[in-house]
């Protein structure tokens, strides 16, 4: 049996400086299913309405709302999407801080904040010293999408920036001070890379930790292709501070699409054995 499956390429509007390398991936993993024997049709996420996509079987990297509301109409019909509508809600920053901490993620101090009044934004704990400022849904649109903001005034004016542009929440989050590393995962895999972002310590840590940590975020969002960041404190201790649903996997994505490809025929084959 053939398995018919869509890809939707993410809308270029939420790949800000990463256009090209987020159509490379999905691109790649469409190859690596149709190498597997799948039948592929791409699609794309501004085009889609609730009637668009036929195929029960989907592996997505839509993230505006517009774009996984469209797709709900594929879930409720019981079809099976990776990464599901629900798992990119639960990335939207507003969830996220909710979640992981509630299930145990080292995690910063966050502070979710309307933006509707940002000069009411109090002055205590975090609020008024050196943190990040950060909207509260899709991850980045433009650059001052995630900005660290030194003191409480530029608190209020990136907040209401962020008011102008019609973002209603945002994020006000501890910065703590360590090496960054980002990572890429696939969840179900031993798939895994990191290197360091920023950061002139380098400081050991357990990189099985870290995979570790990747791996239960991934559950608790239910993402099954994903990436994130972490900050390694000078301890070696690691905290999760940020997790993305389906990212550009740029260093790797060779490899990973083969990776990502198998999970998916892996997952569909499931799926469509259970359909019989």
């Amino acid at each position: 049996m053939v398995l018919r499956m869509a890809g939707v390429r993410r809308k270029t509007e939420f790949s800000p400086n990463h256009v090209s390398n987020d159509l490379q991936i999905i691109n790649l993993t469409g190859d690596a299913l149709r190498r597997l024997g799948a039948e592929v049709t791409m699609y794309e996420e501004g085009d889609l309405t609730r009637n668009t996509i036929t195929q029960d079987l989907v592996f997505s990297m839509a993230q505006g709302p517009r774009g996984i509301d469209a797709l709900a109409g594929v879930a409720e019909r019981g079809g099976l999407i990776i990464n599901s509508p629900q798992s990119v809600r639960n990335c939207y920053r507003v969830n996220m801080v909710t979640l992981l901490p509630g299930h145990g993620i080292p995690f910063p101090k966050s502070d979710i904040v309307s933006t509707a009044s940002p000069a009411a934004v109090s002055e205590d704990g975090r609020r008024g010293k050196k943190a990040w400022i950060k909207r509260g849904d899709v991850h980045a649109v433009h650059k001052e999408d995630v900005t660290l903001a030194y003191t409480g005034d530029e608190q209020t004016t990136i907040l209401e920036e962020f008011r102008a542009r019609g973002i209603g929440q945002a994020i006000i989050q501890e910065h703590l001070e360590g090496d960054t590393v980002k990572f890429y995962a696939i969840r179900e895999s031993k798939f895994f890379h990191w290197y360091h972002l920023n950061g002139g310590r380098h400081t050991p840590f357990s990189q099985d930790r870290l995979y570790e940590l990747a791996q239960q975020s991934a559950r608790v969002l239910d993402l099954y292709v994903f990436g994130g960041d972490a900050i390694i404190a000078p301890d070696g201790s690691i905290t999760i501070i940020d997790i993305n649903d389906w990212p550009s996997f740029a260093p790797v994505r060779d490899e990973a699409s083969r990776h990502i490809g198998q999970l998916l025929y892996r997952k569909a084959e499931e799926y469509a054995g259970q359909r019989k």
